[in-house]
């Protein structure tokens, strides 16, 4: 504490402290490519489009439940992802290939943009957004805070046979 001002000096040391137990401590992760390539992937998970052929690895946390999480997403080349919504803030970075990514109810090819490897974007919480492939895969990393979940804007566009995380009706959600 300081000598010349304790309420300063007390005021300190209360938000270290309060800093310190505000979230559990993060693991240290070091993943190599070849790590991560040899990590179990799966179809369809929670968060993700449903899109038969992509593949998705959790690197990091568990997007069903509350926390940090980041997953990856193997695109197979010609690919078309629907609009659809997440709950959660999401970000992304174009790994490898190239990655069309748009903004908008209805998934059009005026309206996307190549995002090539080093590229970054943003899923804000309940913006409609679609995304796609051409000649070539595409791997995007994407990190946001679940549970996270993925609603098509028209219910008919979602390809994922009737689970927990697909909406009752055809709004996005909220």
């Amino acid at each position: 504490m300081s000598a010349r001002n304790p309420v300063l000096g007390l005021s300190l040391a209360l938000a270290a402290t309060s800093s310190v137990f505000a979230a559990p401590p993060v693991g240290e992760i070091r993943l190599s490519p070849s790590e991560i390539a040899a990590m179990t992937k799966g179809g369809a998970g929670t968060g993700t489009s449903g899109v038969a052929g992509i593949q998705t690895t959790t690197l990091y946390g568990d997007p069903a439940v509350a926390g940090p999480y980041t997953i990856a997403l193997r695109v197979p080349a010609n690919t078309r992802i629907a609009a659809h919504t997440h709950r959660d803030e999401r970000s992304a970075v174009v790994v490898s290939g190239t990655w069309y990514f748009g903004y908008g109810t209805k998934a059009g090819e005026a309206a996307v943009k190549p995002l090539v490897s080093g590229s970054f974007y943003t899923e804000p919480a309940g913006a409609p957004h679609f995304a796609l492939t051409r000649t070539e895969p595409a791997l995007v990393y994407i990190s946001g805070f679940g549970p996270t979940d993925t609603h098509y804007v028209e219910a008919a566009s979602d390809p994922r046979p009737s689970r927990a995380d697909r909406p009752a009706t055809t709004t996005a959600h909220p």
